[in-house]
């Protein structure tokens, strides 16, 4: 029994249990219970496929409240320019990690209310926020640099898995797991396909340049870098 069709596009996130450690192929088998949904009209299989994982990360991690201060170090990454982007548009002030320059203006150019350096993370957040930020999310960067930059209460999220003391100030830590379920899938696919959500790929390359797009990519990128069939 399917609820998808012969020749129907789908995206999604092929799970570890499946793939091991990942790789790349035109085929593959998955099972549609989990990490499926289909791609709507006016995404495209380009898009949609950069936004699965990272963009779950990013929606699963991200929860501020309107007006509250929020530091996303490793901005400029995959998860991270979702971040940026989820957390503006709820309302949040963003104090986004980027180096001066193209990595500054492209963290500002998806909502990020203020682009700080990494070099310097100390100084131009207290800058910014003298008594701390309500929340933080931890992508890349020192894990204790970042968390004591919070308000006394404040919430940490991580993808590296870094839990500070909770009971130091308070602090509220939670280690992010990206669960590409379905509705997930289904919400971004919906928002960038509508214009809500930006899926910034900076370049695609055949499946022939994979070893390429691998190289890039461990050299350092500013947005998403999609390998297409």
């Amino acid at each position: 029994m399917t609820s998808l069709k012969p020749g129907e596009d789908v995206f999604g996130v092929v799970m570890r249990p499946t793939l091991g450690q990942g790789g790349f192929a035109e085929y593959v088998v998955v099972s549609e219970q989990y990490g499926l949904a289909t791609i709507p009209e006016g995404l495209g299989h380009t898009r949609a496929g950069a936004l699965g994982l990272a963009g779950t990360a990013a929606l699963n991690a991200v929860a501020p409240a309107p007006g509250e201060t929020i530091l996303i170090s490793g901005a400029t990454g995959g998860v991270g320019a979702f971040a940026v982007q989820l957390a503006a548009a709820r309302g949040a002030r963003v104090i986004a990690t980027a180096r001066p320059g193209a990595e500054a203006a492209f963290v500002t150019g998806l909502g990020a209310t203020w682009a700080v350096d990494h070099t310097d993370l100390r100084a131009q957040v207290q800058a910014i926020a003298p008594g701390g930020v309500d929340a933080a999310l931890h992508l890349a960067g020192d894990g204790p640099a970042v968390a004591a930059l919070l308000t006394g209460g404040g919430r940490l999220a991580s993808t590296l898995h870094y839990l500070p003391d909770e009971s130091e100030r308070d602090i509220k830590a939670t280690a992010v797991m990206a669960d590409p379920n379905p509705a997930t899938l289904t919400r971004l696919a919906t928002d960038a396909a509508e214009g809500r959500l930006r899926v910034p790929v900076a370049r695609s390359y055949p499946l022939a340049e994979t070893p390429r797009a691998i190289a890039d990519f461990t050299a350092g990128t500013v947005g998403k870098l999609a390998v297409t069939i």
